[in-house]
């Protein structure tokens, strides 16, 4: 079975597989920058989708139709190439290829695939930084045993583009244009023997004493210098926004306020498993000791991973079967319900789904005991509403519990029974599902998006 994961980047269009050793790695095609990609389409309107379209276009056309294709992207961009599913059968926009529905994977997925897969992304909470060349991205993930919840996330993309403004700095000093070309210069001298190790010299000098280094030559273009003082400028740049990102991140997943938490509890919240630093920005060695200059540590990426290609490395061993992709929803989820016992009614907490089952696009899950799916009833018809039913989400391993919305279900007849299930979409909002048994069509209650991290949700109760 043939699988590949694909994404998208500013620059570059990626596609990997796992190779004949088990490791995933970049699929060589026509047009390709090694060790980059495809580039991707510069100008042009939709890049995202053109860029796609090249790319399975340029895949099936060495290699053939895939039997799975998991793509890397956002929620705000989860659009298949054309030519999958029911549009199979118009090719993709004439080439007369075919590709199978795929399956979408965030970076932040992605990236922690790749790390569980090698055993170092324990649980705990891990901050994942995409440092691309339009924006770095902050992820804040809380990773569980069978599951990964993104409890926060902030985007900095300033509008000449993140890693891609430090670029164009560096490059115009240089005399050059922040072009294909440009960047492939700057590649070249980060790769020279010695060239990081002089630059942080460099750097270090420039930053105790500007006046005298600052005009340092880092590196000489065609006799013209990058000097030491532009670089330093160009990295402040970054960490100011990195920074910016991160600390939005962080206040998205913030705990409760230290008196609702114990001296134990506050410790678990506040504290980070890692911090993952990836994306093509993420090669510059001065922005990786910003980041772990917190006090934070670095989670080191699988011995020879480009940060560059590590979510889609980390995607091509879902693909491929070798590794989770652990999205799915980290906690159970229950609502209260009545039941009558020895003739007397009693309330108890039903539990719909259980921790781990719910997975972002997925078909909903419903409660089920013994294997079989409850029957339940939601009130007596001819009020409007049946009774207030509160629908929680609990952490089955701490006890902890948080109510996430109080809903007025319809009233029925006294032989309407249905099927009470939960549903997660794809840009993370949940919905509960009642099913009618006379194969009615089932309706829906909107509950929201569900909590990520209930260590850190500051309505959290102890059951």
């Amino acid at each position: 079975m043939s699988a590949i994961a694909i994404d998208i980047g500013s620059g570059y269009a990626r596609i990997a597989r796992v190779g004949a050793h088990g490791a995933p790695e970049l699929v060589e095609l026509p047009g390709a920058v090694p060790g980059e990609g495809l580039p991707v389409p510069a100008g042009e309107d939709g890049r995202r989708d053109a860029a796609l379209r090249a790319a399975c276009s340029a895949y099936v056309g060495q290699h053939g139709v895939p039997d799975r294709l998991v793509i890397v992207a956002p929620p705000r961009d989860r659009s298949g190439p054309p030519g999958h599913g029911a549009d199979a059968s118009a090719g993709l926009h004439g080439t007369g290829c075919r590709m199978p529905p795929p399956s979408f994977l965030s970076t932040p997925h992605a990236v922690l695939a790749l790390l569980r897969h090698a055993g170092t992304a324990t649980a705990g909470r891990h901050v994942v930084c995409d440092l691309g060349a339009a924006a770095a991205e902050v992820s804040v993930c809380v990773v569980t045993a069978g599951a990964v919840a993104v409890a926060g996330s902030a985007r900095h993309a300033p509008a000449d583009g993140y890693g891609a403004g430090f670029e164009a700095a560096l490059l115009a000093e240089a005399g050059l244009p922040c072009d294909e070309a440009g960047r492939r210069v700057l590649a070249g001298l980060r790769g020279e023997d010695g060239a990081a190790l002089r630059l942080d010299l460099a750097l270090d000098r420039a930053e105790r004493n500007p006046e005298r280094y600052d005009a340092t030559a880092v590196h000489r273009v065609a006799g013209r210098a990058i000097t030491a003082g532009t670089v330093r400028l160009a990295l402040r740049r970054l960490a100011a926004g990195l920074d910016l990102a991160t600390a939005e991140a962080l206040d998205d997943a913030a705990p409760a306020p230290a008196e609702e938490a114990s001296p134990a509890e506050e410790a678990a919240r506040a504290a980070v498993g890692g911090l993952v630093a990836v994306g093509g920005t993420a090669r510059f060695a001065p922005l990786l000791r910003h980041l772990t200059g917190g006090g934070w540590p670095l989670v080191p990426l699988p011995a020879g991973t480009d940060p560059a290609l590590a979510a889609v490395y980390g995607a091509a061993l879902v693909a491929a079967g070798l590794a989770d992709p652990a999205d799915r929803y980290p906690y159970a989820v229950c609502v209260g319900a009545h039941r009558t016992v020895a003739g007397r009614p009693e309330n108890q907490e039903l539990l719909v789904c259980g921790a781990g089952l719910l997975e972002p696009g997925g078909a909903a899950v419903f409660a089920e005991a013994g294997g079989k799916r409850l029957r339940v009833r939601t009130g007596p018809a001819g009020t409007g509403a049946g009774r207030p039913v509160e629908v929680r989400v609990r952490d089955p391993e701490g006890a902890v519990s948080v109510p996430v919305r109080t809903l007025a279900l319809p009233g029925g007849a006294e032989d309407d029974r249905f099927h009470l299930g939960v549903r997660l979409a794809v840009d993370g909002t949940a919905r509960l599902v009642l099913r009618p048994l006379d194969a009615g069509a089932p309706a829906e209650f909107p509950l929201g998006e569900l909590p990520t991290d209930l260590r850190t949700d500051p309505k959290g109760v102890r059951l």
